[in-house]
This record gives structure tokens, sequence and C-alpha cells, in this order.
């Protein structure tokens, strides 16, 4: 198949690429505007590929996102281009909005218009997988867990606006006919990740010897998801997914965000331990929470199991040591991007 992915040289995006060409004999087209988030590093390895091709333009420019679209012929249309970190949507929420909202509208748009005029075969085989967050469903208390039925009760400039952008994905399937899928997935880490999100966050202060900073108690409870193994999930979805349907992709590592912390440190004292002979936690610094912190997310993930076959292949503590290995290894990547980006700088505050 075509797979057109928006997004592809961001975290997960690049994930995707990479797996689709390392593992499939599917040709794909990474659609990217190569904001701050997005390297050209995270596909380098498949970049010489005859079956990957790159486009660099904005999801929000119609002409751009119609040529893509039109001259590349997709089977599936992968859409994972967002302003994704929280932080950033508290302190300039227009971003997300723009992207998040206007973007996905117009990828929708001219998804429509090429898929009306695709002949029956092509048209029947087409997908249009949108991939979302289970931040859409709002916070949990001690117990239970988010299903595809749970309503959403966004809290953040983020989460409301991938919120919305389900809406409009599932509006388009309603109302126009085009066969959507939608996938909500847990928390994501991995190579390549930003280093601006928790995990790699504390494994680049932790070697730089600084604080190593925990929101509030360090008490919310996340969901963690192996990136590898959320990209198997979304092609398991858009080869064998039902159109109209969602899926729930979850990890099945529930953990705290200071149980998340201790892991890393415990890892890096036996990976890299510290000249000093000191353990890594003892840099752990509680600092003022997130603005309307959500307290837990946890993914009920029963029906991608039972209907398509999926589950993860990496327990919380394989997949922790296979990351922290990755950015020990790849230094050169991250630097660079600490560098240029100052992404380890403290966001979110709503100042």
């Amino acid at each position: 198949m075509r797979v057109l992915v928006t997004g592809g040289s961001g975290f997960i995006g690049s994930a995707l690429v990479r797996h689709l060409i390392e593992h499939t004999t599917h040709e794909v087209l990474n659609f990217d505007k190569m904001t701050y988030a997005a390297t050209s590093g995270s596909t380098a390895k498949v970049s010489g590929s005859c079956r990957y091709k790159f486009v660099k333009a904005d999801i929000c420019d119609e002409l751009a996102v119609a040529k893509a679209i039109s001259n590349f012929q997709p089977d599936v249309i992968t859409h994972l281009a967002a302003e994704s970190h929280v932080d950033r949507s508290i302190d300039g929420p227009a971003a997300f909005v723009q992207t998040n909202l206007l973007g996905t509208y117009t990828v929708l748009a001219k998804a429509l218009e090429y898929w009306k005029g695709l002949d029956e075969g092509r048209s029947n085989s087409f997908r249009f997988h949108h991939i979302s967050t289970d931040e859409v469903f709002g916070s949990l208390g001690d117990t239970g867990y988010f299903t595809e039925a749970t309503a959403y009760d966004p809290r953040s400039p983020y989460s409301a606006t991938k919120a919305g952008s389900d809406h409009l994905v599932s509006a388009w399937g309603h109302t126009f006919g085009l066969p959507v899928l939608i996938t909500n997935c847990s928390n994501n880490y991995g190579p390549y990740h930003f280093p601006e999100k928790l995990i790699p966050l504390v494994i680049v202060k932790a070697l730089a010897g600084e604080r190593l900073p925990v929101y509030g108690t360090g008490t919310n409870v996340r969901d963690w998801l192996f990136v590898e193994d959320h990209v198997r999930a979304l092609q398991t979805v858009f080869e064998q997914g039902i159109p109209g349907q969602t899926y729930n992709i979850g990890g099945n590592s529930e953990r705290q965000n200071i149980e998340v912390v201790e892991a890393i440190c415990a890892t890096l004292d036996r990976l890299r331990p510290r000249a000093d002979g000191k353990l890594y936690r003892e840099q752990i610094s509680f600092v003022a929470d997130r603005p309307g912190h959500d307290q837990r997310y946890a993914i009920d993930a029963t029906k991608i199991r039972n209907e398509l076959g999926w589950a993860p292949l990496e327990t919380f503590e394989s997949g922790v040591e296979k990351t922290v290995s990755w950015y020990l290894q790849e230094q050169a990547w991250w630097r660079e991007i600490l560098a240029r980006q100052k992404a380890d700088d403290r966001r979110g505050l709503g100042n």
C-alpha cells in the first residue's frame, strides 16, 4: 500500500515511518512542516529507501496537502501531525488551535475530495486514520479505565484541540461517508523522543548532573506505551480495523511519575554510574505543579486485543532499559536539539 504519514518526522510519526520501511513493503510519503519537534535525523536510517518520499509542507496549506495527495495517490492517510506538548499549549494555545483543528480540517477536506474521485475498488479499501490521545477523556480517579465509550472531558488546551480534531474526523465519517479510523493512545516513550517530555528530559538532565524536576508530589499516574509497540498497533488498525471504529491503545504499564523517574535513575545507576559514586535519585527535585494537571490516565485496550490481535510486547522495565540505552548511545542526536531548541527549559506555568 501507499501510506501518507502527516507529521512523519515527529516522535511517533518517525517511528511509524521507520517501522513501515523496515518491516513492510508499503510505500511511505512523509508530509511534515519540520517544526521545532521534528528532526530529519529521526528518519535518516530509512531516507535512502526507494519506498520513502518526503514533502516539507504545512497541513494547514490546502494547496500543498492537495498536491501531495494527488501526486502520491495514497491508499491510507495516517494523520499524526499535531502540536502535542501540554505545557506549550498552556503558554501558547493559538498554535494548537491552528494545527490540531484547522490543520485536521484541511487534511480531511482534501482527503474527501481525493476519495470521491477513486474507482470503486480503491474507494472501498481507502482509510483515513487519525491518531489521537487518551488525554481527550480527562482525568480518572484511583480506579477505572478509559474505554472507547468513555465520554470526552479534555482539561488542557492541547487535549481540547485533540478532542475537537477527533470529533471532526468522526463527523467526516458520519456525514460524508469517509472511511475513518481513530486511535487514542496512552503516553508514548522510546528512542527519538523530543527531550522536553518526561522520560527523555529526566535522562538528559540526570546525565548533566542537574535537578530532576517532578511536578507536584509526583503521584500523577500515566499508562506508558513503548513507541514501537504503538506503531505496530497503528499498522494493525489501518490494515485490519473497521471504518468508523475507534481503538484504544495502551501499554498496560501504569506508573506514578515519581516511580518513572526513580526507574530511570536506577537504570542509569547500572548503565552509567555517576563518577562521584552518588545515586541519580539524589538529583530528584519537586517543583510547582502544572496548572490543571490531570491526576490519572489508564487505558483499557481490550477491544484492539480481542478484535485485531494486538498486544504490547515491551514491559515498562524492558522499554525503559531500551530507551535509556538509546539515549546513552545517541547523545549527538539530543545534544544538538538541546543546543538549538532549549527543550529542557521549564514551560507551562501559565505566566
